[in-house]
């Protein structure tokens, strides 16, 4: 048999695995991070939608108009919530407040 053949450079090479460079981990991080914002921006759009119903009742319905805010209020805490998940947080911690700001600022104009 003649000399080997080097392996070409397009082929894996068993004995010597890719290792995974810096770059790769930029990606997975900037993945992490549209994946957040998408998911966040969704869930407050459905919370500032119900908000906005909200408006639209009569105004002699306060308790459904304030039954809305609350909801809506809800919702924004899942959605600091997911954040807070999909990069791997606690998911309970003092950020969860931050959902409660839609409600609060809306209340007292439904009322």
């Amino acid at each position: 048999m003649g000399p080997a053949r080097p392996r070409p450079r397009h082929l894996m090479d068993p004995d010597n695995p890719v290792r995974i460079s810096p770059n790769s981990r930029s990606i997975s991080t900037v993945q992490t991070w549209v994946m957040s914002v998408l998911a966040v921006t969704t869930i407050l759009h459905l919370t500032f939608g119900l908000i906005l119903a909200a408006f639209f009742l009569e105004e002699s319905n306060t308790g459904g108009r304030v039954g809305l805010a609350v909801i809506g209020g809800a919702f924004a805490v899942v959605a600091v919530a997911a954040g807070r998940g999909i990069h791997r947080k606690a998911l309970v911690s003092p950020w969860l407040l931050l959902g409660l700001l839609p409600t609060v600022v809306a209340v007292p104009f439904l009322v």
